[in-house]
């Protein structure tokens, strides 16, 4: 049986996943699939280091380094040295990749403003508690 929640998650993932898809082109300079992935996950970890990048995905560091590379020469993101550890970069997206990601969260507002003040404040709980498990199963630095 499907609960609401994994419905909902189903259709926020095919909404992404539509959006993201589409900005997608084989045009040069455009980002494959795995060059875009690889692009939010850095958007969405806030500016990681290579290292921080390679743990997350599980993948290794040249493996890493390899993405990082072409994505800053496409581009869409930045190495910019660590200020305590000038040997680590921190990866950071460009105005490019933000461009290019647009606005990947729907917008609810015109569904809230259907709710009491209460009922909205239920909302914003059940979603900052529903983050806030998710978040404990990612391996993140937050």
């Amino acid at each position: 049986m499907v609960t609401d929640f994994e419905e909902l998650y189903r259709y926020l993932r095919l909404a992404h996943y539509q959006k993201l898809f589409a900005t997608i082109s084989e045009k040069p300079g455009s980002l494959s699939a795995t060059e875009a992935f690889s692009a939010e996950v850095i958007y969405l970890l806030g500016e990681p280091t290579i290292g921080e990048f390679a743990d997350f995905l599980g993948i290794s560091q040249p493996n890493a380094s390899y993405k990082v590379i072409s994505l800053v020469s496409k581009g869409y993101i930045t190495k910019q040295p660590c200020e305590d550890d000038k040997r680590e970069c921190r990866l950071i997206v460009t105005k490019k990749f933000r461009d290019y990601y647009g606005s990947q969260v729907p917008d609810i507002s015109n569904i809230l403003k259907d709710f009491s003040e209460e009922e909205s404040a239920v909302i914003r709980k059940l979603s900052k508690i529903l983050a806030d498990e998710i978040s404990k199963t990612l391996n993140t630095k937050e």
